[in-house]
């Protein structure tokens, strides 16, 4: 069994549920968060797992709840630090969205995520991972039909946001990654999406995996291959 551990950021259902069960399937212990004090399917997996999968929570558009996670696991070492984050309000051209959806989009995408990197980047092993959840949506080079406007801009954004990380860090050893898991059946994929979470999620675990101890950033699909910027 492996005795590497993960820390995935928004496990709680869908794809980061799926996450953190593949890589517990896979033998890491496993350190997943979630918002507020519901029960939820980490839950579920947590109590089946022997003890290799632990339940943390964490409000990640709250900067003192990130601060806490980072002071309660200031003793542990990650091999793996993945923060995933996507919410969307509806497909409404940007000259109709209110300012406060727009703030709303922004902060849970793209700042919220890159001040958990920020604050826990310390606790990854030097020769460890960080990736964030992306999307091809977040491809300036693949839009050309448009629609999606806040979610698009708030995934370009955090991707521009990495990649300043990266340059701002370039002496660390880390390896860097911006995930893109394809279009899946999630609620925020729609019931119409080609790939389900099975056949998304072993991919993108397979591509960090692939990609460990190569320092820098690369911005990759849940089939190893590159996203155009």
């Amino acid at each position: 069994m492996s005795s590497k551990t993960a820390l995935i950021v928004g496990a709680s259902r869908t794809l980061g549920l799926a996450l953190a069960t593949e890589y517990a399937h896979r033998g890491w212990n496993v350190i997943g968060t979630v918002r507020g004090d519901r029960r939820t399917g980490l839950h579920d997996l947590a109590e089946a797992s022997g003890g290799r999968v632990t339940v943390e929570s964490l409000d990640m558009t709250a900067p003192e709840q990130i601060a806490a996670l980072r002071e309660r696991l200031a003793e542990r070492t990650l091999d793996l630090l993945f923060v995933n984050a996507g919410i969307t309000r509806g497909n409404i051209p940007i000259g109709d969205v209110p300012t406060e959806m727009f703030v709303e989009v922004m902060v849970t995408n793209a700042l919220s995520p890159m001040r958990v990197v920020e604050s826990l980047r310390s606790l990854v092993a030097p020769a460890g991972t960080i990736g964030v959840m992306s999307s091809r949506q977040g491809s300036v080079g693949f839009n050309t039909r448009g629609g999606q406007d806040v979610y698009r801009a708030s995934k370009s954004a955090l991707n521009q946001l990495m990649r300043s990380y990266a340059a701002r860090y370039a002496d660390a050893a880390h390896t860097l990654l911006l995930m893109c898991p394809g279009h899946v059946r999630t609620e925020l994929g729609g019931p119409d999406a080609p790939l389900t979470i099975d056949q998304s999620i072993p991919g993108v675990v397979d591509t960090i995996d692939r990609h460990s101890g190569e320092p820098g950033l690369r911005y990759l699909n849940y089939q190893g291959q590159t996203v155009p910027w």
